[in-house]
C-alpha cells in the first residue's frame, strides 16, 4: 500500500492542470471526523465559509463525523484524491515515521504548541511535511487542541503512580501510546475513535485516553457516560488540516491563497478557543459531577522524566533514529 501510495504521489505531482474557468464552481471535498457540535466542525465549516465567499471558483463542502471515513482512512483517500482536504490526526499506519506524533510528555506547555507545533515553519513541521510529501499530502495547518486525560468510568487504582491502576483503558492506534498507557500501569486495548462511547458505556473498557476536558465535557459529561478525567498531560489531541496534492494541483494561485488563508485563520482560531476554554472547561466537567484528579508538580515531573526514558528509546526502531533526534533538536 505504502508503495502504491508513493507511486501515485510521484505521478501526481507531474500533473500539472490547466485552471479552469469559474463557470463552473470546482466541487471541494472536505472531510473530518469531530463530531457535528464540536469546536473542530464549527471551525471546518468555518473554513468553507470563507473559501465559499471569496468568490474564486470554489464550492467547499463539510463532511464532518467520519461521514467519509476514519481519520486512519481520510489519509490514504487524500493521498488518492478521493477526498480534496481533511481534518483529522495523521496516523501511523501509513508510515511508521509518522508515529513520531505520538512521542508522550514531548511539549509541557500551550506556549510549546505554539511554538513548536503551530508554526507550519518549524523544524517539527517540516519533518512531518517532508513525510507526507512522499505520499501527495501538503499539511496545511496545524490544530493542537491541547493535552488528552484518560477519561474513566471509575477512579483509578494507584492513578497517581506506576502501579497497576486495575483497569483497562482504550488507545488510538499507536504502539507509543500502548505503551505509555501501558507504563502508567493500565491495561490498553487498541480501538477506534467511533467505537469508544459505545464500549465505555457497556463496560468493554474502563476508560479512553482520547480528549481534553473541552472535548471530555462537550462529548461525555452532557451525555452521562464516565466520572473521573485523570489530568497526565503526557498526550496531545492535535489534529491537522491537509490537502490532496492532486487537487491543488488542479487549482490556480488565487484559489490555493484562498484555500490557505481560510486554514490558517481557522487554525488560530481553533487554538486560542482551545487555549483560553481550557480551564473553563475543566470547571463545566466538575459542576457536571465529574471528578478531576490532577497530579501535583513533583509527581508530574517524576511521570514525564519516567515515560520519557521508558518509551523515547523504544520509538526508533519504527520511527528512526534520524528522525527522533530531529525531532528532539526542533522542540529544543
Amino acid at each position: 500500500m505504502n508503495v502504491f501510495l508513493k507511486a501515485m504521489a510521484v505521478g501526481s505531482v507531474a500533473l500539472q492542470f490547466a485552471a479552469p474557468a469559474f463557470a463552473d464552481d470546482i466541487k471541494l471535498r472536505f472531510a473530518g471526523v469531530f463530531p457535528i457540535d464540536h469546536q473542530g466542525t464549527k471551525m471546518m465549516e468555518q473554513v468553507a465559509a470563507d473559501v465559499n465567499a471569496a468568490n474564486v471558483g470554489l464550492d467547499m463542502t463539510v463532511f464532518p463525523a467520519s461521514q467519509l471515513g476514519s481519520g486512519e482512512a481520510l489519509f490514504e483517500d487524500v493521498a488518492r484524491g478521493n477526498i480534496d482536504f481533511a481534518s483529522a490526526f495523521i496516523y501511523s499506519d501509513t508510515d511508521p515515521r509518522l508515529e513520531f506524533l505520538n512521542m508522550p510528555f514531548l511539549v509541557s506547555s500551550y506556549d510549546d504548541m505554539e511554538r513548536v507545533l503551530r508554526d507550519m515553519d518549524s523544524d517539527y513541521n517540516r519533518i512531518l511535511q517532508d513525510i507526507t510529501d512522499e505520499y501527495g499530502i501538503r499539511v496545511m495547518a496545524a490544530n493542537p487542541e491541547g493535552f488528552v486525560g484518560i477519561v474513566a468510568s471509575k477512579e483509578p487504582d494507584n492513578w497517581n503512580n506506576f502501579e497497576d491502576k486495575g483497569m483497562n483503558i482504550r488507545v488510538w492506534s499507536s504502539n507509543a501510546v500502548k505503551s505509555t498507557v501501558e507504563a502508567l500501569g493500565y491495561r490498553a486495548t487498541t480501538m477506534a475513535w467511533g467505537d469508544i462511547f459505545p464500549a465505555l458505556q457497556s463496560g468493554i473498557v474502563d476508560g479512553a485516553i482520547c480528549c481534553t476536558k473541552t472535548a471530555t465535557y462537550s462529548i461525555f459529561a452532557k451525555s452521562d457516560v464516565g466520572t473521573h478525567f485523570i489530568e497526565y498531560n503526557s498526550l496531545l489531541e492535535q489534529t491537522f488540516y491537509y490537502g490532496s496534492e492532486r487537487t491543488l494541483a488542479k487549482l490556480n494561485d488565487e484559489q490555493r491563497e484562498v484555500v490557505q488563508a481560510a486554514m490558517t485563520k481557522a487554525s488560530a482560531d481553533f487554538f486560542a478557543y482551545n487555549r483560553e476554554n481550557d480551564a473553563a472547561f475543566g470547571q463545566k466537567l466538575i459542576d457536571s459531577g465529574y471528578t478531576i484528579l490532577k497530579l501535583n508538580d513533583e509527581d508530574q515531573k517524576a511521570m514525564a522524566e519516567y515515560v520519557r526514558a521508558t518509551i523515547w528509546p523504544t520509538m526508533e526502531s519504527a520511527v528512526g533514529k534520524d528522525v527522533i533526534d530531529q525531532v528532539l533538536a526542533a522542540v529544543q
